[in-house]
């Protein structure tokens, strides 16, 4: 399932490709006969809200989650023709040089402010808003009696996260997942929600989930240059980015050794995904 650093890209994206233009409308698919409404008019705007993405369009709302299998990537024309769509493509938006096809998505549907502020209340803060308030999300944890891995799937602690910055972020905390939110000292959740902040901006800007400690630390380095606003506008969302080798602590890593004691990694399911942790160095609470 696309994370939250995902949503956010594909909106800057869309604001980059359509934004104050009109853009042609259509459902090859025919599954959503409501994108003749959109048709021939002007993108206003497109926010991220955790996974849910909004789009302004002149006097409507496009609503999309892409659950956990959709895609929507935006590719530049080239001063070609958009070529026929490709697969079951519920939606296609075309502007003066860009075209963006939606394939899977959980939701498509046109919506009104009033939803829009419905679903975005339902949400607990996203760590890419530089207005959320952090708290909210302790707030709810602190009460529960779920595990920590659950809660943090949960969208109402933390918008936007999904299973690899679960089990990453709880592995750089050494955090026991199996614990109850209600056992989590605020200071852990505190640490938790700032190393968040600190990693899903480098999603955003690298098209993939860096959570390595020598990759973060040439990630930020080259953001602080501006040395890769080019390869982040190159990026269309039709697949992850390639900067840096996909690798991660535990993520995917059952029964390798762990990078921090050397013990086997471990997986189960907890809150529906595959949780990966070390059994013998997260044992914090």
């Amino acid at each position: 399932m696309p994370e939250g650093h995902t949503i956010h890209a594909l909106a800057e994206r869309v604001r980059r490709a359509f934004g104050g233009r009109p853009v042609a409308a259509c459902s090859p698919q025919g599954r959503f006969a409501e994108a003749a409404r959109l048709d021939g008019a002007r993108v206003l705007d497109a926010r991220a809200y955790g996974k849910h993405l909004f789009v302004d369009v002149e006097a409507e709302i496009l609503h999309v989650h892409l659950g956990l299998i959709g895609s929507f990537p935006v590719l530049p024309l080239a001063g070609a023709p958009a070529a026929p769509p490709v697969g079951r493509v519920r939606l296609r938006l075309v502007g003066d040089d860009h075209v963006a096809d939606l394939r899977g998505p959980l939701i498509c549907a046109l919506t009104t402010p009033e939803h829009r502020d419905a679903v975005v209340a339902a949400l607990g803060p996203d760590p890419l808003d530089p207005n959320a308030a952090e708290g909210r999300g302790w707030d709810r944890l602190r009460r529960s009696r779920r595990t920590v891995a659950e809660l943090l799937l949960d969208q109402g602690v933390a918008a936007g996260l999904g299973n690899v910055y679960r089990c990453e972020v709880l592995h750089r905390h050494r955090l026991d997942p199996y614990s109850p939110g209600s056992a989590l000292t605020r200071a852990s959740w505190e640490a938790l929600w700032t190393d968040l902040v600190r990693l899903l901006p480098l999603g955003v800007a690298f098209g993939q989930i860096v959570t390595m400690p020598d990759d973060i630390v040439e990630a930020e380095r080259l953001l602080a240059r501006d040395a890769v606003s080019d390869y982040t506008a190159s990026l269309t969302g039709e697949r992850l980015g390639d900067y840096f080798e996909r690798r991660f602590a535990v993520y995917q890593r059952a029964g390798e050794a762990c990078p921090r004691c050397g013990h086997a990694i471990r997986a189960d399911k907890v809150g529906g995904r595959t949780l990966y942790w070390c059994p013998s160095c997260q044992d914090r609470h």
